[in-house]
């Protein structure tokens, strides 16, 4: 017999059937896995506990503040501290809006566009040009005070809602304009060269390309922006002037006032709600504020 026939004679052996891959083992706890875990809540601890001291605090009533721990739950709930808080704050809450929203949305336009401009186009002195901007970005705040004053000052803006903004404008541009070109720096140039070929221009493919694809890095500058601008006092105290001082200017105001008694609930109710719209932005875009950063945001 051929070995054909042979081979088609013979016994076809079954295959044995593969051995399960063995169940995952549950991880077990290690000293170094303890630690960190302790650390992690510890941190969390540390940052927690004020926030819920200021929060007890601002719904009970100044006696059981003065008879009662610190720590305690409210006994008798109130809210009146949150009504008076909000009367004496909520002047400051639309000056900070008022001064947030163009102090967001006028950075994050031109550090878009000089972020392109810086990683396509690439403009003569370029390089010098981003570390001038970069070197901005970690300038002192201080340091550039007196010669804003001066200079707002001769020009009759000093003390108005324009200043404030020119001012907040000034200082997010450096940051803005890194984190746009980082960002721009990490998409493939083909896709920019492609357009090119079909003919388009600097706005065409800023706005109908590159911008399109931006939106990680936007909520990343926006979260940014806003949070900085708002918890800003220093800036707001010498531009903003008296009729547009933002709210954490007034925060301060009613903290430190010395007519009558100080009000520990009220106090805490305001700082509850000057701190509001930054923890509500962390809160609801803090996934965002994450896919941006691993996006492109520190890649360049």
């Amino acid at each position: 017999m051929s070995d054909t026939v042979l081979q088609a004679a013979a016994p076809v052996m079954p295959l044995e059937p593969k051995k399960a891959a063995p169940a995952a083992r549950r991880k077990r706890l290690s000293p170094a896995r303890i630690g960190v875990y302790a650390f992690l809540f510890s941190a969390a601890l540390y940052f927690l506990l004020p926030l819920y001291v200021m929060v007890v605090t601002s719904f009970k009533p100044m006696d059981e503040i003065r008879n009662g721990s610190v720590f305690a739950l409210p006994l008798l709930a109130t809210v009146e501290p949150w009504k008076h808080a909000w009367s004496q704050v909520s002047g400051g809450f639309w000056n900070s809006v008022a001064i947030t929203l163009p102090s967001t949305v006028i950075p994050i336009l031109l550090g878009a566009v000089n972020g392109y401009a810086l990683s396509f186009w690439k403009p003569r002195g370029a390089k010098l040009l981003f570390g001038v901007l970069l070197a901005g970005a970690f300038i002192p705040v201080q340091v550039m005070i007196y010669p804003l004053v001066w200079m707002m000052a001769r020009a009759g803006v000093f003390g108005s809602l324009p200043a404030i903004v020119l001012v907040h404008v000034i200082f997010g541009m450096p940051i803005m304009t890194l984190l746009f070109r980082n960002y721009y720096a990490s998409v493939p140039q083909e896709l920019f060269q492609a357009a090119r070929i079909d003919g388009g221009g600097f706005w065409r493919i800023f706005l109908q390309v590159m911008l399109p694809m931006s939106l990680p890095i936007i909520v990343v500058a926006a979260i940014m922006q806003v949070t900085g601008v708002w918890n800003d006092y220093i800036l707001g105290l010498v531009f903003a002037g008296r009729d547009n001082a933002p709210m954490t200017v007034q925060l301060n105001n009613v903290i430190n006032t010395t007519t009558g008694t100080r009000l520990y609930n009220v106090n805490m109710a305001a700082t509850m709600l000057t701190a509001s719209v930054p923890l509500a932005i962390y809160f609801i875009s803090g996934r965002w504020f994450v896919r941006g950063i691993a996006a492109g945001a520190v890649k360049g």
